[in-house]
């Protein structure tokens, strides 16, 4: 009797937010949305319009910054272990590689968006 009554109640929530997700963006549309492209490029314009490289540079140093703090993550599991030193230089490494590509980015000018 519980397992069907919570399939009936996830069956029914599961409904209502398709629904919701549905009819809610319809309730506000203007020019920009209905374009195929929300990202503010006109698309019957020229495909061959200069963009920034500026752009791909952030996007990059954030996946850049993004793995290496992901790979910081395990970190208070691998300090439960005995052996502490290990986990030790590489966390610190990991942390003085971050600081190190911050500085070079902050020195080369890489995180300020105007020239």
């Amino acid at each position: 009797m519980n397992l069907i009554l919570t399939l009936l109640i996830n069956s029914a929530l599961a409904l209502l937010l398709m629904i919701t997700a549905f009819w809610l963006p319809q309730l506000n549309s203007y020019t920009e949305k209905l374009s195929p492209y929300e990202c503010g490029f006109d698309p019957v314009g020229s495909a061959r319009l200069p963009f920034s490289m500026k752009f791909f540079l952030v996007a990059i140093t954030f996946l850049l910054f993004d793995l290496e703090i992901a790979l910081l993550l395990p970190l208070p599991w691998a300090s439960q272990t005995n052996n502490l030193n290990p986990m030790l230089i590489t966390a610190l490494t990991l942390i003085s590689l971050l600081a190190l590509g911050l500085a070079y980015e902050w020195s080369q000018k890489g995180l300020e968006w105007t020239e």
